[in-house]
């Protein structure tokens, strides 16, 4: 199962085109968003893919948000929320990841094979004991690098994108 990880898209549109498109192309069955989208017009513009997703620290629009995913068909988690992956079979926690001590013990618990989150606006990669963590970065990028993330469950293997 190949999943697309978005974060940190603060209403940047192009980029998040971008990663529509890379995502497609390249043939991702699921979309994560993980938080701070900033408009509900940003979960508009994922029309077409499968999408879940959960809030971020600066997005303030809750009851417009959720709306958004319903109206694409999409899943919304809120603050946090978990996903029975197959192929193989998974379990995935996906939180913001503004409390970094959440984020760790998240990574500690056992309960999960990938944590996946954003915030921090850098990708990461890594595992704590048997749990992958996974942040794509910021698709926003701030005049830096902006990034997504495409990661393969069968394969473990994880590509960071950057976006132009």
């Amino acid at each position: 199962m190949k999943l697309g990880l978005i974060s940190d898209t603060h209403d940047h549109v192009e980029h998040v085109r971008q990663a529509v498109d890379l995502f497609q192309q390249r043939g991702v069955d699921l979309t994560i968003h993980c938080g701070d989208i900033s408009s509900p017009f940003i979960i508009r513009a994922l029309r077409g893919l499968p999408v879940a997703g959960v809030l971020g620290n600066n997005d303030g629009e809750k009851y417009g948000l959720a709306r958004a995913y319903a109206d694409i068909g999409g899943r919304f988690g809120g603050d946090f929320m978990t996903l029975d992956l197959t192929e193989p079979d998974k379990r995935a926690a996906v939180y913001h990841g503004t409390v970094p001590a959440i984020t760790r013990a998240l990574g500690l618990s056992g309960e999960y094979d990938l944590v996946i989150t954003g915030h921090t606006h850098h990708p990461v990669n890594e595992l704590i004991g048997t749990t992958r963590m996974l942040n794509p970065g910021s698709c926003h990028g701030y005049g830096k690098r902006a990034t997504v993330m495409i990661f393969d469950t069968c394969q473990d293997h994880a590509d960071v994108i950057e976006l132009t």
